[in-house]
């Protein structure tokens, strides 16, 4: 939802999108969606175009991972 709320306008959006491997059409049509940033960051488009690996690769550490290695059982 952080990623998606910084791309605020509807064409940097799409841009990003097609950066990410998604096809034209589709960036334009996510893009520009009227979806809020909880619903967008809980649907496909973001799902599968901003993985987990990516946010790794990027800098950013996986909250679940963080979680279970402070609360071992």
């Amino acid at each position: 939802m952080y990623i998606w709320k910084q791309w605020k306008l509807p064409r940097t959006r799409v841009e990003n999108l097609k950066k990410l491997g998604m096809p034209n059409w589709q960036a334009y049509q996510n893009g520009n969606t009227r979806k809020g940033y909880w619903a967008v960051a809980g649907s496909g488009i973001l799902t599968h175009t901003i993985t987990n690996k990516r946010l790794a690769y990027r800098g950013y550490y996986d909250i679940s991972e963080a979680y279970k290695s402070l609360h071992y059982l």
